[in-house]
């Protein structure tokens, strides 16, 4: 069963993200809002992170860029989540994907789909 971290502080779209991913078939690891992103990575080994750009006390693009500059979890598949549309910025810290909020759940399961075969 493919495992998904989720990275966001909202605690609605979390609820909803878990329920909507279990029932996908997922197994589904949910982050404290200021949770050390790069040692939850190291600890659970997820096959994709769902992380938020913008959390409470986190840029998730620093995150982003910590994890892309360890060399142990740096392969880690990544994907992107914010309400302003920064998908370039995103993109070129080294996501492997973007979904601009609010997405519809489709497109989230195809692209965490297609980011866990690409692992």
């Amino acid at each position: 069963m493919p495992k998904v971290m989720i990275a966001e502080d909202d605690a609605t779209m979390v609820s909803l993200l878990k329920t909507l991913l279990k029932m996908e078939g997922f197994e589904v690891v949910v982050l404290s809002a200021d949770a050390d992103v790069p040692e939850a990575i190291r600890n659970e080994r997820p096959d994709v992170v769902l992380l938020d750009v913008h959390l409470a006390r986190q840029s998730g693009l620093e995150i982003l860029d910590s994890i892309r500059g360890a060399s142990d979890i740096q392969d880690t598949q990544v994907v992107m989540s914010s309400g302003a549309n920064v998908k370039e910025e995103c993109i070129n810290h080294g996501a492997n994907g973007f979904l601009l909020k609010p997405y519809m759940p489709d497109d989230l399961i195809s692209l965490l789909k297609r980011n866990i075969k690409a692992r």
